[in-house]
Protein backbone atom coordinates (compact mmCIF):
# COMPACT_ATOMS: atom_id res chain seq x y z
CA UNK A 1 0.00 0.00 0.00
CA UNK A 2 1.42 3.39 -0.99
CA UNK A 3 -0.95 5.62 0.93
CA UNK A 4 -0.61 7.06 4.43
CA UNK A 5 -1.85 4.97 7.36
CA UNK A 6 -5.55 4.75 8.14
CA UNK A 7 -6.40 6.38 11.49
CA UNK A 8 -8.48 3.88 13.45
CA UNK A 9 -10.42 4.92 16.56
CA UNK A 10 -9.36 2.03 18.79
CA UNK A 11 -11.67 3.12 21.62
CA UNK A 12 -14.94 3.29 19.67
CA UNK A 13 -17.55 0.54 19.67
CA UNK A 14 -19.16 -1.99 21.97
CA UNK A 15 -16.22 -4.38 21.58
CA UNK A 16 -13.43 -1.82 21.81
CA UNK A 17 -10.54 -1.93 22.13
CA UNK A 18 -10.08 -5.73 22.02
CA UNK A 19 -11.88 -6.51 18.75
CA UNK A 20 -10.83 -3.27 17.11
CA UNK A 21 -7.15 -3.95 17.71
CA UNK A 22 -7.52 -7.62 16.72
CA UNK A 23 -9.15 -6.66 13.43
CA UNK A 24 -6.51 -4.04 12.77
CA UNK A 25 -3.70 -6.52 13.30
CA UNK A 26 -5.21 -8.93 10.77
CA UNK A 27 -5.62 -6.11 8.23
CA UNK A 28 -2.00 -5.06 8.71
CA UNK A 29 -0.40 -8.49 8.89
CA UNK A 30 -2.43 -10.30 6.21
CA UNK A 31 -3.36 -7.45 3.85
CA UNK A 32 -0.41 -5.09 4.31
CA UNK A 33 -2.59 -2.11 5.24
CA UNK A 34 -0.79 0.65 7.20
CA UNK A 35 -2.79 1.55 10.31
CA UNK A 36 -2.51 4.22 12.98
CA UNK A 37 -4.33 3.18 16.16
CA UNK A 38 -5.73 6.12 18.12
CA UNK A 39 -6.54 5.69 21.80
CA UNK A 40 -5.24 5.05 25.29
CA UNK A 41 -1.99 3.10 24.86
CA UNK A 42 -2.21 1.32 28.23
CA UNK A 43 -5.67 -0.09 27.36
CA UNK A 44 -4.99 -1.38 23.84
CA UNK A 45 -3.31 -4.65 24.75
CA UNK A 46 -0.95 -6.29 22.28
CA UNK A 47 -0.84 -4.01 19.24
CA UNK A 48 1.92 -5.89 17.47
CA UNK A 49 3.84 -3.59 15.14
CA UNK A 50 1.00 -1.06 14.78
CA UNK A 51 1.75 2.58 15.42
CA UNK A 52 -0.26 4.22 18.21
CA UNK A 53 -1.34 7.86 18.47
CA UNK A 54 -2.10 8.56 22.15
CA UNK A 55 -5.51 10.04 23.01
CA UNK A 56 -6.57 10.27 26.65
CA UNK A 57 -10.34 10.74 26.25
CA UNK A 58 -13.16 8.54 24.94
CA UNK A 59 -16.53 9.84 23.71
CA UNK A 60 -19.22 7.50 25.02
CA UNK A 61 -21.74 5.89 22.69
CA UNK A 62 -24.61 7.82 24.31
CA UNK A 63 -22.81 11.18 24.61
CA UNK A 64 -24.09 14.34 22.94
CA UNK A 65 -22.16 14.49 19.68
CA UNK A 66 -21.57 18.20 19.15
CA UNK A 67 -20.70 19.21 22.71
CA UNK A 68 -18.50 16.15 23.26
CA UNK A 69 -16.39 16.83 20.17
CA UNK A 70 -15.94 20.48 21.11
CA UNK A 71 -15.16 19.73 24.75
CA UNK A 72 -13.12 16.53 24.51
CA UNK A 73 -10.30 17.71 22.29
CA UNK A 74 -8.01 14.83 23.25
CA UNK A 75 -10.59 12.15 22.43
CA UNK A 76 -9.68 9.30 20.10
CA UNK A 77 -12.28 10.47 17.57
CA UNK A 78 -11.03 14.04 17.42
CA UNK A 79 -7.39 12.96 17.21
CA UNK A 80 -8.20 10.56 14.38
CA UNK A 81 -9.90 13.32 12.39
CA UNK A 82 -7.00 15.68 13.06
CA UNK A 83 -4.56 13.07 11.78
CA UNK A 84 -6.38 13.14 8.42
CA UNK A 85 -6.60 16.93 8.42
CA UNK A 86 -2.90 17.33 9.19
CA UNK A 87 -1.77 14.89 6.52
CA UNK A 88 -0.65 12.19 8.94
CA UNK A 89 -3.37 9.73 7.92
CA UNK A 90 -5.20 8.99 4.67
CA UNK A 91 -8.62 8.21 6.22
CA UNK A 92 -10.39 7.68 9.53
CA UNK A 93 -12.59 4.83 10.78
CA UNK A 94 -14.68 4.51 13.94
CA UNK A 95 -17.24 2.09 15.34
CA UNK A 96 -18.01 4.56 18.11
CA UNK A 97 -20.65 7.26 18.53
CA UNK A 98 -21.95 7.89 14.99
CA UNK A 99 -22.94 11.49 15.61
CA UNK A 100 -19.58 12.26 17.20
CA UNK A 101 -17.77 10.59 14.31
CA UNK A 102 -19.59 12.84 11.85
CA UNK A 103 -19.04 15.92 14.01
CA UNK A 104 -15.32 15.17 14.33
CA UNK A 105 -14.96 14.77 10.58
CA UNK A 106 -16.92 17.95 9.87
CA UNK A 107 -15.22 20.14 12.47
CA UNK A 108 -11.68 18.93 11.82
CA UNK A 109 -11.65 17.84 8.19
CA UNK A 110 -14.36 20.16 6.85
CA UNK A 111 -16.75 19.70 3.94
CA UNK A 112 -16.02 19.48 0.26
CA UNK A 113 -16.63 22.96 -1.16
CA UNK A 114 -20.22 23.21 -2.33
CA UNK A 115 -21.56 20.33 -0.24
CA UNK A 116 -24.58 21.36 1.79
CA UNK A 117 -24.62 18.35 4.14
CA UNK A 118 -22.67 15.10 4.18
CA UNK A 119 -24.58 11.83 3.92
CA UNK A 120 -24.01 8.30 5.19
CA UNK A 121 -23.91 5.89 2.24
CA UNK A 122 -24.61 2.30 3.29
CA UNK A 123 -24.33 -0.77 1.02
CA UNK A 124 -27.46 -2.96 0.96
CA UNK A 125 -26.62 -6.47 -0.30
CA UNK A 126 -28.48 -8.15 -3.13
CA UNK A 127 -28.71 -11.80 -4.11
CA UNK A 128 -26.39 -11.11 -7.05
CA UNK A 129 -24.11 -8.34 -8.18
CA UNK A 130 -22.96 -5.24 -6.34
CA UNK A 131 -24.93 -3.82 -3.39
CA UNK A 132 -27.55 -1.10 -3.62
CA UNK A 133 -26.21 2.13 -2.14
CA UNK A 134 -28.66 3.74 0.33
CA UNK A 135 -28.13 7.35 1.37
CA UNK A 136 -28.74 9.17 3.59
CA UNK A 137 -28.74 6.40 6.21
CA UNK A 138 -28.84 8.65 9.26
CA UNK A 139 -26.77 11.83 9.05
CA UNK A 140 -29.62 14.28 8.31
CA UNK A 141 -33.09 13.68 9.73
CA UNK A 142 -34.54 16.67 7.87
CA UNK A 143 -33.64 17.28 4.24
CA UNK A 144 -34.51 19.54 1.31
CA UNK A 145 -34.97 18.47 -2.32
CA UNK A 146 -31.65 20.14 -3.13
CA UNK A 147 -29.88 18.04 -0.51
CA UNK A 148 -31.34 14.84 -1.95
CA UNK A 149 -30.11 15.84 -5.40
CA UNK A 150 -26.64 16.35 -4.01
CA UNK A 151 -26.77 13.00 -2.21
CA UNK A 152 -27.76 11.39 -5.50
CA UNK A 153 -24.82 12.91 -7.37
CA UNK A 154 -22.37 11.78 -4.69
CA UNK A 155 -23.96 8.34 -4.61
CA UNK A 156 -23.59 7.93 -8.37
CA UNK A 157 -19.88 8.78 -8.16
CA UNK A 158 -19.37 6.38 -5.26
CA UNK A 159 -21.22 3.52 -6.99
CA UNK A 160 -18.98 3.91 -10.00
CA UNK A 161 -15.73 4.17 -8.01
CA UNK A 162 -16.45 1.54 -5.37
CA UNK A 163 -18.49 -1.05 -7.27
CA UNK A 164 -17.54 -0.40 -10.87
CA UNK A 165 -21.10 0.41 -11.99
CA UNK A 166 -20.57 1.98 -15.40
CA UNK A 167 -23.92 3.81 -15.59
CA UNK A 168 -25.48 3.93 -12.10
CA UNK A 169 -29.26 3.89 -11.90
CA UNK A 170 -30.30 6.56 -9.40
CA UNK A 171 -33.69 6.44 -7.68
CA UNK A 172 -35.78 8.05 -4.94
CA UNK A 173 -37.29 6.07 -2.07
CA UNK A 174 -41.06 6.54 -1.91
CA UNK A 175 -44.33 4.77 -1.11
CA UNK A 176 -45.09 4.08 -4.76
CA UNK A 177 -43.40 3.98 -8.15
CA UNK A 178 -45.66 6.68 -9.62
CA UNK A 179 -44.25 10.20 -9.91
CA UNK A 180 -47.07 11.68 -7.82
CA UNK A 181 -46.62 9.35 -4.84
CA UNK A 182 -45.00 10.45 -1.57
CA UNK A 183 -44.99 13.39 0.79
CA UNK A 184 -44.15 16.97 -0.18
CA UNK A 185 -40.40 16.39 0.11
CA UNK A 186 -40.48 13.31 -2.11
CA UNK A 187 -42.65 14.95 -4.77
CA UNK A 188 -40.43 18.05 -4.93
CA UNK A 189 -37.28 15.92 -4.87
CA UNK A 190 -38.57 13.77 -7.73
CA UNK A 191 -39.09 16.84 -9.88
CA UNK A 192 -35.62 18.16 -9.05
CA UNK A 193 -33.93 14.81 -9.67
CA UNK A 194 -35.68 14.45 -13.02
CA UNK A 195 -34.20 17.79 -14.10
CA UNK A 196 -30.61 16.95 -13.09
CA UNK A 197 -28.11 16.60 -15.99
CA UNK A 198 -27.33 12.96 -15.23
CA UNK A 199 -25.53 12.41 -18.54
CA UNK A 200 -22.67 14.53 -17.22
CA UNK A 201 -22.06 11.92 -14.51
CA UNK A 202 -22.74 8.97 -16.76
CA UNK A 203 -25.78 8.08 -14.63
CA UNK A 204 -29.55 7.72 -15.13
CA UNK A 205 -32.49 8.72 -12.96
CA UNK A 206 -35.02 5.86 -12.96
CA UNK A 207 -37.69 7.46 -10.75
CA UNK A 208 -39.21 6.17 -7.53
CA UNK A 209 -38.58 2.83 -5.89
CA UNK A 210 -40.23 1.28 -2.85
CA UNK A 211 -38.74 -0.29 0.26
CA UNK A 212 -39.17 -3.76 -1.22
CA UNK A 213 -36.76 -2.80 -4.02
CA UNK A 214 -33.74 -2.07 -1.81
CA UNK A 215 -32.33 -5.59 -2.18
CA UNK A 216 -33.03 -5.84 -5.91
CA UNK A 217 -31.39 -4.47 -9.06
CA UNK A 218 -34.13 -1.87 -9.60
CA UNK A 219 -31.60 0.84 -8.73
CA UNK A 220 -27.91 1.15 -7.88
CA UNK A 221 -28.35 4.30 -5.76
CA UNK A 222 -31.40 5.02 -3.60
CA UNK A 223 -31.70 8.45 -1.98
CA UNK A 224 -33.87 9.53 0.92
CA UNK A 225 -33.74 11.69 4.04
CA UNK A 226 -31.67 10.42 6.96
CA UNK A 227 -34.67 9.65 9.17
CA UNK A 228 -36.37 7.43 6.59
CA UNK A 229 -33.08 5.90 5.49
CA UNK A 230 -32.08 4.91 9.00
CA UNK A 231 -35.50 3.38 9.69
CA UNK A 232 -35.29 1.40 6.44
CA UNK A 233 -31.76 0.21 7.24
CA UNK A 234 -32.59 -0.89 10.79
CA UNK A 235 -35.76 -2.62 9.57
CA UNK A 236 -33.74 -4.65 7.08
CA UNK A 237 -31.13 -5.51 9.73
CA UNK A 238 -33.81 -6.63 12.20
CA UNK A 239 -35.63 -8.65 9.58
CA UNK A 240 -32.47 -10.47 8.53
CA UNK A 241 -31.53 -11.27 12.14
CA UNK A 242 -34.99 -12.66 12.82
CA UNK A 243 -34.91 -14.78 9.66
CA UNK A 244 -31.47 -16.20 10.47
CA UNK A 245 -32.48 -16.97 14.06
CA UNK A 246 -35.59 -18.73 12.76
CA UNK A 247 -33.53 -20.83 10.36
CA UNK A 248 -31.17 -21.94 13.12
CA UNK A 249 -34.13 -22.89 15.31
CA UNK A 250 -35.66 -24.88 12.46
CA UNK A 251 -32.38 -26.67 11.75
CA UNK A 252 -32.28 -27.97 15.31
CA UNK A 253 -35.97 -28.72 15.72
CA UNK A 254 -35.78 -32.49 15.02
CA UNK A 255 -33.25 -35.19 14.16
CA UNK A 256 -34.42 -35.04 10.55
CA UNK A 257 -33.92 -31.27 10.45
CA UNK A 258 -30.43 -31.59 11.91
CA UNK A 259 -29.54 -34.13 9.23
CA UNK A 260 -30.96 -31.91 6.50
CA UNK A 261 -29.14 -28.84 7.84
CA UNK A 262 -25.82 -30.66 7.51
CA UNK A 263 -26.46 -30.91 3.79
CA UNK A 264 -27.88 -27.38 3.42
CA UNK A 265 -25.32 -25.44 5.48
CA UNK A 266 -22.50 -25.48 2.87
CA UNK A 267 -24.94 -24.17 0.25
CA UNK A 268 -26.29 -21.47 2.57
CA UNK A 269 -22.93 -20.28 3.87
CA UNK A 270 -22.12 -18.00 0.88
CA UNK A 271 -25.59 -16.46 1.20
CA UNK A 272 -25.01 -15.85 4.91
CA UNK A 273 -21.69 -14.13 4.19
CA UNK A 274 -23.29 -11.91 1.53
CA UNK A 275 -26.01 -10.68 3.89
CA UNK A 276 -23.85 -10.48 7.01
CA UNK A 277 -23.10 -6.80 7.86
CA UNK A 278 -19.59 -7.82 8.97
CA UNK A 279 -18.77 -8.57 5.34
CA UNK A 280 -19.02 -4.88 4.46
CA UNK A 281 -17.56 -3.51 7.67
CA UNK A 282 -18.53 0.12 7.34
CA UNK A 283 -20.46 2.87 5.60
CA UNK A 284 -18.86 5.99 4.16
CA UNK A 285 -19.64 9.59 5.07
CA UNK A 286 -19.82 11.27 1.67
CA UNK A 287 -19.20 14.99 1.42
CA UNK A 288 -16.45 15.59 3.96
CA UNK A 289 -13.03 16.76 2.84
CA UNK A 290 -11.40 13.40 3.35
CA UNK A 291 -12.38 9.78 3.75
CA UNK A 292 -14.43 9.01 6.88
CA UNK A 293 -15.78 5.51 7.45
CA UNK A 294 -18.47 4.67 10.02
CA UNK A 295 -18.66 1.13 11.34
CA UNK A 296 -21.46 -0.55 13.29
CA UNK A 297 -21.24 -0.10 17.05
CA UNK A 298 -21.23 -3.88 17.53
CA UNK A 299 -18.41 -4.43 15.03
CA UNK A 300 -16.45 -7.64 15.53
CA UNK A 301 -12.79 -8.15 14.72
CA UNK A 302 -13.68 -9.51 11.28
CA UNK A 303 -15.95 -6.53 10.60
CA UNK A 304 -13.11 -4.17 11.43
CA UNK A 305 -10.70 -6.05 9.18
CA UNK A 306 -13.19 -5.79 6.32
CA UNK A 307 -13.74 -2.08 7.05
CA UNK A 308 -10.01 -1.44 6.78
CA UNK A 309 -9.72 -3.44 3.55
CA UNK A 310 -12.67 -1.50 2.07
CA UNK A 311 -11.10 1.81 3.09
CA UNK A 312 -7.77 0.90 1.52
CA UNK A 313 -9.54 -0.02 -1.73
CA UNK A 314 -11.42 3.28 -1.70
CA UNK A 315 -8.19 5.22 -1.25
CA UNK A 316 -6.88 3.64 -4.43
CA UNK A 317 -9.89 4.99 -6.38
CA UNK A 318 -9.35 8.63 -5.30
CA UNK A 319 -13.09 8.88 -4.63
CA UNK A 320 -12.87 12.15 -2.65
CA UNK A 321 -11.38 13.98 -5.63
CA UNK A 322 -14.05 12.51 -7.90
CA UNK A 323 -16.77 13.70 -5.50
CA UNK A 324 -15.22 17.14 -5.44
CA UNK A 325 -15.29 17.30 -9.23
CA UNK A 326 -18.93 16.14 -9.34
CA UNK A 327 -20.07 18.75 -6.83
CA UNK A 328 -18.14 21.53 -8.56
CA UNK A 329 -19.73 20.56 -11.89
Amino acid sequence: MSHLPIALDAMGGDNAPTDIVAGARVAAEEHGIPILLVGRPDELGDTGDLEVLPASEVIAMDADAGSSVRRMKDSSLVRAAEAVRDGNASAMISAGNTGATMASALLRMGRIKGVSRPAIATPIPRLEGSPTLLLDAGANADCTPEMLCQFARMGAVFARDRYGVEQPKVSLLSIGEEDNKGNALVKDAHKALAEEPWAELGATFVGNVEGRDLMTDEADVVVTDGFTGNVALKTLEGGMKTLIAGLFDAFGSSPEAVEASAALTPALEPLYRRFNPDTYGSAVLLGVNGLCMISHGSSSASAMTNALVTTAELLDTDVVEHLRAAITA
